[in-house]
């Protein structure tokens, strides 16, 4: 499995231009070319040309890129589909996946296109939620769930509080179904970008609660989602350690080791690798 750093993933709207050019430079792991919520009605086929023409010219380097696409059931969302099927992208975001047949719809016209782009699934309405283990295991194209949160938060009538308590379940129930299913997890977005602390603790909820990255709203987002989603030196160092000792341990045929007098197994060996897969990889980018 390739280690892929997604971190901060940015939302760049589809129909400002100037966002478009400035995302060439972002230290974002990922970026959302956003033709859905951030686009008007009547900006929709204007912002897909651009965005089209955006990533065919290239030079965003190796950012990760993603076009959210509309619905599939809008007047726009075959057509997004269609003209992103073979451009130079990562995968399609699709919004509000409510069951494994929208998904399956969408994999259906990619295979037509002859694509063979990924996809990004959100979790952002209720319907969505108490899905998202069937939609998860739609396909494997499937590679990373979103959450919605502020659509979701909407639709649950939940306010928006710091320890997120009304979206607490469907939080980890996406978390839950995404590992099930080997898949990337990404938290929703913080509002307030003048809440510089505040937006400090969500990125470190999110990480207790599992996610692998963050979405952002602002570029000034990105740099504390960079550091509270990447493994700290203590981590890495720690890590380095426990993969010392426990092939050690495993070349004199012992099952366990022990580092910092804690015992350590194989579970504990994956973890680190994994850990010290991640660094590594931020490291070679950086």
């Amino acid at each position: 499995m390739t280690i892929r750093p997604r971190r901060s993933v940015l939302y760049m709207p589809g129909s400002n231009a100037r966002a478009l050019e400035k995302a060439r430079a972002l230290p974002a792991d990922c970026l959302i070319l956003d033709l859905e919520d951030a686009v008007s009605p009547d900006q929709k086929t204007f912002a897909r040309e651009q965005v089209l023409a955006a990533v065919n010219a290239g030079g965003y380097g190796d950012r990760e890129l993603v076009v959210r696409v509309n619905g599939f059931d809008t007047a726009w969302g075959r057509d997004d589909i269609v003209a992103f099927a073979n451009a130079p992208i990562a995968a399609l975001c699709l919004p509000k996946v409510d069951s494994a047949s929208e998904v399956n719809a969408v994999v259906q016209l990619l295979k037509q296109e002859g694509s063979t782009l990924k996809l990004w699934l959100m979790a952002e309405t209720p319907r969505g939620v108490l899905n998202i283990d069937e939609i998860c295991g739609a396909n494997t194209r499937n590679e990373v769930v979103v959450l919605g949160t502020s659509d979701l938060a909407k639709e649950l009538r939940v306010p928006h509080t710091p320890d997120r308590l009304g979206l607490q379940t469907s939080l980890q129930l996406c978390v839950l179904a995404a590992r099930a299913h080997g898949l990337d997890i990404l938290d929703g977005v913080y509002l307030d970008i003048k809440d510089d602390a505040g937006y400090a603790e969500a990125c470190e909820q999110g990480v207790k609660l599992g996610f692998d990255g963050k979405t952002l709203i602002h570029p000034s987002q990105i740099d504390a989602a960079n550091q509270a989603f990447a493994p700290s030196a203590d981590v890495v160092d720690r890590a380095r350690r426990i993969i010392d000792a426990w092939e050690a341990a495993k070349a004199e045929k012992k099952a366990v080791a022990v580092v910092d007098g804690k015992l350590v197994e194989v579970l504990h060996y994956e973890e680190a690798k994994r850990h010290l897969a991640i660094s590594e990889v931020i490291a070679a980018r950086s």
